[in-house]
């Protein structure tokens, strides 16, 4: 028999994180623990609240319901959340994880068994332009050699000035820079501006526009001269059926990945291979979990062998983070095994 309960955490951020969509300062999270027996397993819903499809009334109370339910079993239980996708993903991590022998190694690999690394880019949040300078030279001194700026909140001259001095010292082959518009643009003014950002050689540019204006967005993947990365569009497309016609209309150049919103592990899957059928790249990326989400993410990604540098580097965003085996070393992160991390461990920190 199993039985399990849920417990609320808010996650709060060394420096505020700047969005198109406002500053961040907090991020409420939930923790669902399972019990069977002697063994645990714990998996973190990471709801996002303004951004996750199952930012609803009643959010804990479906926590609470599954709980109640968690006997039932988790095919059964992940049917019956298909609109809640951060409480699927802390499902699959929660089942995962008791399975894990209390050692939280979810999907064994050489991340987790021999180090091997996994690239990533580093993250510039939005700010004044003194501010960006000053993380986009910290990132580039710590090694990283792919930088995602998020843009769309200063103003654009500025930001296009901020791309133009990066290129000016390192170019393409030296620095790969994407960048996330979070959809700041107009359908109106979006190709103008992807023109004068193709000028930089950007890898790509994350949602453009707002999600839900598919003829728009399709237009642009057609005519763009910048690699076009879905992300918030993604976000509220639940069946395999829409997801399919999403790519088929639309027709982008990558997709981007998060777990927690689009369905966990198995509704990432589905999404990638739908995206492969099509020719359409795609990476994986964190959405503000904590290091028990991340780390959960991580050994998924690891297991996926994408050579391209993911989204995986906020686990040092927070000042009340959980301690992790996971490092942030030039420009990749890493599974330092000879750290003390399992179940147990957890457990203390969580205070459960």
């Amino acid at each position: 028999m199993l039985n399990a309960s849920y417990k609320p955490y808010t996650l709060n951020f060394k420096t505020p994180g700047g969005t198109s969509r406002g500053v961040l300062k907090t991020k409420d999270t939930y923790f669902l623990i399972i019990n069977s027996d002697e063994k645990q397993g714990i998996g973190e819903c990471a709801l996002f609240k303004g951004l996750s499809a199952d930012d609803v009334p009643g959010y804990e109370e479906k926590l609470n319901w599954v709980c109640e339910n968690i006997n039932s079993g988790l095919e059964t239980l992940l049917a019956s959340l298909t609109e809640f996708p951060s409480i699927q993903f802390g499902l699959e991590t929660a089942f995962k994880s008791l399975e894990s022998q209390d050692t939280f190694e979810l999907f064994p690999s050489d991340f987790t068994d021999k180090q091997t690394a996994i690239p990533i880019n580093g993250l510039i949040w939005m700010g004044s332009e003194t501010f960006m300078k000053q993380q986009i030279k910290e990132k580039i001194e710590a090694g990283f050699s792919c930088i995602k700026m998020k843009i769309g909140a200063i103003d654009f001259q500025t930001e296009l000035g901020l791309l133009k001095a990066i290129r000016k010292e390192f170019s393409s082959k030296d620095i790969e820079l994407r960048v996330d518009a979070n959809g700041a643009f107009s359908p109106e003014n979006a190709l103008k501006k992807l023109k004068q950002l193709s000028e930089f050689n950007l890898h790509s540019i994350e949602q453009p526009i707002k999600q839900g204006q598919f003829d728009a967005m399709a237009a642009l993947c057609e005519t763009t001269p910048l690699p076009i990365a879905l992300d918030e569009e993604l976000i509220g497309v639940f069946t395999e059926a829409e997801k399919q016609k999403l790519l088929q209309v639309i027709n982008p150049q990558y997709i981007i990945l998060k777990p927690s919103l689009v369905g966990g592990f198995r509704g990432s899957d589905t999404w990638i291979q739908l995206a492969e059928k099509q020719n359409i790249g795609w990476w994986i990326t964190s959405a503000l979990e904590s290091n028990i989400g991340l780390n959960a993410i991580a050994q998924y990604t690891f297991a996926k062998h994408s050579k391209m540098p993911q989204g995986l580097g906020t686990g040092g965003l927070f000042t009340n983070n959980f301690e992790s085996p996971l490092e942030v070393k030039k420009g990749t992160l890493q599974y330092a095994n000879h750290k003390h991390w399992n179940l147990k461990f957890l457990k203390e920190q969580l205070c459960i």
